[in-house]
């Protein structure tokens, strides 16, 4: 597959490289107008494609994870995600092909002027190399990839993955937060007396409750 190359001539070459139809393949893009151009020609070519509304790093890592459902992500991001995305596809063996795409002019001339190439493409092992690359994230909301933050009895529960490309290992870790004990440290200047307040506003309330 080459990024340079159509949408309907990669996605033959990967029904190809999978012996499935063209109209078996998944292609998951981000659901936004900039998109309106490539979601036609998935259309056109008869491949399936599932639109999401954000979380398109997960997107990215679903099609190099078993029974996701997806085989391909197509669309236009942020470098940072390109990055993150990189760094665990190491891990999963998956492959990711990246063109810098400037919004505007002012950012053209600025990447030029730094002695980028706008035609190179980049690969996986561009964005994220070294022997031993390691990748972690935490969820927020839930999703396909991860659990989002769920609140309980006082505990905040979390969902972790952790990847390790020199091994190929992938750890997926549920941690309790216990709120009453557990220091989180916030951006606001006291945010640690604010967060402990809240906890004890919570129990005054949960106490009166009962006393009812």
């Amino acid at each position: 597959m080459d990024i340079r190359s159509s949408i309907r001539e990669n996605l033959r070459v990967a029904a190809a490289a999978l012996k499935v139809p063209v109209s078996e393949i998944t292609v998951v893009v981000l659901n936004r107008d900039r998109h309106k151009k490539i979601i036609e020609e998935i259309r056109e070519v008869g491949a399936r494609i599932k639109l999401i509304g954000d979380g398109d790093i997960a997107a990215a890592l679903a099609t190099a994870m078993p029974d996701s459902g997806v085989d391909i992500y197509i669309g236009i991001g942020g470098s940072p995600e390109a990055v993150l995305a990189a760094g665990a596809l190491r891990t999963l063996g998956g492959e990711l092909q990246v063109q810098l795409w400037p919004q505007t002019e002012e950012e053209k001339e600025k990447l030029l002027s730094e002695g980028w190439d706008l035609n190179k493409v980049y690969y996986t092992e561009d964005l994220a190399g070294g022997e031993n690359v390691l990748f972690s994230a935490t969820g927020v909301t839930d999703g396909d990839f991860l659990k989002g933050v769920h609140f309980y009895k006082g505990k905040a529960i979390t969902e972790s993955i952790v990847m390790r490309s020199k091994t190929r290992t992938i750890r997926r870790i549920t941690t309790y937060h216990d709120l009453k004990y557990k220091t989180i440290r916030l951006k606001s200047t006291d945010g640690d007396s604010k967060l402990l307040n809240i906890h004890k506003k919570r129990e005054d309330y949960m106490g009166e409750v009962y006393n009812k």
